[in-house]
């Protein structure tokens, strides 16, 4: 069973909601992310992703943005978050997931790609920048592999929900609004609505991302689903406090655990 798999599972049993963190990999530095890594599963967090860094990244805002320039200056290379990877799992059975873009992949090697996640330990992988009408150029060598595809959703999908929630693995990734990713003080969507049409369809869990920044945000979102993502609000302690982030982040994902168990 993928780990993803068996931690959504786990969690039902508790009625429990996922804690989903991001960090971009490699920021401020690689040993840095691995103690981030452990420090969030310790504070509470259920799953982690860990940003691919991309000299693009189109569905980001400016503080995921500049954390990829910033590891990207620093070095960071797949090789390196595979080798991280290898390391997190000599100590964390915790699921890990690897956010993407798409020519990330195919520089690498879609084949080569998803061997090295099986053999490493990566359990999923998001692309947001891959329509799902284009899910082929990676799906064979995911499945053959055992790494989810993670599927994303958002309000503006429409008609498109159905078959991207019927045909979703692991979770489904739902985006809260337009645009790209960053801390938002509100959100316009209609969420009843929303999250009304996706549990129609889906038949795993969904988990909501994109500008939850607040353990009260992050409490009033998860009583639409099965898991909240955070990702610029932890980027963003990261930046303001460099190699002595740890210590803060551990914190905030405490308190975003806290806030989502009430």
């Amino acid at each position: 069973m993928n780990r993803i798999d068996r931690k959504f599972a786990e969690l039902k049993g508790k009625n429990e909601k996922a804690l989903i963190p991001f960090v971009t990999a490699g920021d401020p530095d690689m040993e840095t992310t691995e103690k981030l890594v452990f420090s969030m599963f310790g504070a509470g967090a259920d799953l982690v992703e860990l940003g691919v860094p991309f000299s693009d990244p189109v569905a980001e805002g400016p503080v995921i943005q500049k954390a990829s320039k910033r590891s990207i200056d620093g070095g960071t290379t797949l090789v390196k978050i595979f080798a991280l990877v290898e390391r997190l799992r000599q100590k964390t059975d915790g699921p890990l997931l690897l956010m993407m873009y798409i020519n990330s992949i195919y520089r690498f090697g879609t084949e080569r790609f998803f061997k090295l996640c099986a053999e490493k330990g990566v359990d999923g992988v998001i692309v947001p920048d891959l329509p799902y009408e284009e899910r082929a150029e990676i799906q064979r060598d995911a499945e053959q592999n055992g790494v989810y595809p993670i599927r994303l959703v958002a309000p503006t999908s429409h008609e498109r929900t159905a078959m991207i929630a019927r045909d979703a693995e692991g979770f489904l990734y739902c985006v809260s609004s337009t645009g790209v990713t960053g801390m938002r003080g509100s959100f316009s969507t209609d969420f009843d609505e929303f999250f009304g049409t996706v549990k129609k369809y889906a038949k795993i869990p969904c988990a909501v991302g994109f500008g939850i920044s607040t353990p009260e945000q992050a409490r009033q979102m998860g009583a639409y689903c099965d898991g909240v993502i955070i990702g610029s609000a932890i980027v963003k302690i990261v930046e303001m406090e460099g190699r002595a982030c740890v210590r803060h982040v551990e914190e905030f994902v405490g308190s975003v655990k806290k806030a989502i168990k009430k």
